[in-house]
């Protein structure tokens, strides 16, 4: 009769490499990570937590080894964090899930300035590889000068301290991240009309360009070389907030890609103003010949008798 195997020891499981300990959280990294969610600079969350901004600091770059729960608790609430202490799965599979998400650590915490010192947690932090990217160079536009007569050397990295820039650099990055373009070919349309559609993911369209089919050989006959079917695109629209966020040029791209696919070479446009630089970016070429523009009026005015 076999005899019944004995339990393991914790001890046991953790040397044989089955029981890992949790890896330590890092409350500097952390923290900054907070406040550069809630845009928020230390000074800020000082006032906002009651701590001393001195202790924080300190905190941040890891001079405090084991800093009060209290103090830890003020800290992340008041940078809109939460502390969570519990089991894993508490809840079991079928349990509802956790809500509490990791918070995305700072992009730029690699970075340092001349001194050795880390940029603000909160800012974003880019690199300068030319004037064009340092918006200190902008108001004077001495960026337009040879490089041997710039006013002062051009910094490694720079960033921007207006809230409202960061907000707007911040929401153009998340609409590039979370837009998506699809082909609409389900709201009746024919089978010769072509609708793309740029939107976010809950819906909202920030984005739209239609196109049609033609034949150039019902137009013109054998006059003109060219193949069985051609595009006309219609029109390209973007929302106004959203214009020189790329969605334009990827609409487009959409609409060549499609053409690829089913065998399509020529497009023809017309355009004007910024609509010319968008499709010239995207391949296609000015032609010599111009239309001519019409209109409909049917006021009673202007009609003939």
């Amino acid at each position: 009769m076999k005899q019944p195997q004995e339990l393991e020891q914790p001890e046991e499981l953790e040397a044989s490499g089955e029981l890992e300990a949790p890896e330590p959280v890092d409350l500097g990294v952390l923290l900054r990570a907070l406040r550069r969610r809630a845009d928020l600079s230390q000074r800020g969350l000082a006032e906002r937590s009651g701590v001393p901004q001195a202790t924080l600091a300190r905190i941040e770059v890891g001079r405090v080894a084991d800093p009060r729960f209290r103090t830890v608790e003020r800290l992340v609430r008041a940078a809109g964090g939460r502390l969570a202490i519990g089991a894993p799965d508490a809840h079991g599979p079928d349990g509802p899930p956790d809500d509490v998400v990791a918070v995305p650590g700072v992009p730029h915490d690699g970075m340092r300035d001349e001194a050795g010192r880390r940029y603000p947690a909160h800012l974003d932090v880019w690199e300068v590889h030319d004037p064009r990217d340092w918006p200190g160079a902008w108001w004077a536009e001495w960026y337009k000068l040879p490089p041997e007569r710039f006013p002062r050397p051009v910094p490694a990295a720079t960033y921007e301290l207006g809230r409202r820039y960061r907000d707007q650099r911040r929401w153009a990055d998340r609409v590039r991240r979370e837009v998506a373009v699809r082909q609409v070919t389900d709201d009746g349309l024919p089978s010769t009309c072509w609708r793309f559609v740029a939107e976010l993911p809950d819906g909202r369209v920030l984005g739209e360009l239609r196109a049609h089919e033609r034949s150039p050989r019902l137009l013109y006959g054998d006059l003109v070389e060219a193949g069985e079917r051609e595009i006309v695109l219609d029109g390209v629209l973007v929302t106004g907030a959203c214009r020189r966020l790329g969605i334009g040029r990827r609409l487009v791209e959409a609409l060549t890609a499609e053409m690829d696919r089913r065998g399509l070479c020529a497009a023809h446009a017309v355009a004007d103003f910024g609509g010319v630089d968008l499709l010239l970016a995207c391949g296609y070429r000015l032609e010599a010949s111009r239309p001519y523009a019409l209109r409909l009026d049917r006021s009673p005015s202007r009609r003939v008798v």
